[in-house]
C-alpha cells in the first residue's frame, strides 16, 4: 500500500505543491529585507572588526613595543620591528599586519599593555588590490585617529560586560 501511495504522490506533484503552498505563504508576509548600503543590522559592541592603533592624547603613539601581540597571535599575522628612541623609551618601526593571516581572534588586543592595539567594529572593509592586505603602521594610525572616538565609545559599552 505505502509503494501505491508513494507513486501515485510522485505522479501527482504532491512535493512540488507542499513547497508551493510555503512558497505562497511567505509570498504575502511583510519582508524583513535589509537594504545593506544605507542600513546596517546592530552589532554587538564586542564586535571585532579592523584594527587600529591608537594614540595618548598628547599625540603620541601607545605602543611601547613589547612585542606581546606579536609572541600571542595565533596565526603569526603580526610582524614588529623597534628601535630605542633618544629618551630611551623603546617605539615601533615597523607595526605590520597581513589581514589575510589574521583570524580576529582579539588576543593582540587583550595581550596589550597600554591598550595600543584594538580591533574597531568596523567590519565593511575590501581589499582591491595586491598588498592592501598588509595594514602598515602609517595605516594603522590613520584608522585609529579617524576612529577614536568610537573606539572609546565601545570601550565605555564593553565595561559594562566585565
Amino acid at each position: 500500500m505505502q509503494r501505491l501511495t508513494g507513486y501515485i504522490k510522485s505522479f501527482s506533484f504532491w512535493d512540488l505543491l507542499g513547497g508551493l503552498r510555503i512558497t505562497g505563504v511567505y509570498f504575502w508576509k511583510k519582508k524583513i529585507t535589509i537594504q545593506y548600503p544605507d542600513e546596517s543590522t546592530p552589532t554587538s559592541p564586542r564586535f571585532r572588526g579592523l584594527h587600529a592603533l591608537r594614540r595618548y592624547p598628547n599625540g603620541e603613539e601607545r605602543c611601547i613595543a613589547c612585542k606581546l601581540c606579536e609572541a600571542v597571535c595565533p596565526a603569526l599575522a603580526i610582524t614588529i620591528d623597534s628601535e630605542p628612541r633618544a629618551d630611551g623609551t623603546r617605539r615601533t618601526t615597523q607595526y605590520d599586519i597581513d589581514l589575510f593571516k589574521c583570524i580576529y581572534c582579539g588576543f593582540c588586543e587583550e595581550a596589550c599593555p597600554v591598550d595600543s592595539i584594538v580591533l574597531t567594529n568596523m567590519g565593511d572593509y575590501h581589499i582591491a588590490e595586491r598588498g592592501e592586505n598588509i595594514m602598515t603602521k602609517e595605516k594603522l594610525l590613520a584608522i585609529g585617529d579617524q576612529y577614536e572616538a568610537q573606539i572609546a565609545k565601545d570601550r565605555e559599552a564593553e565595561e559594562k560586560y566585565r
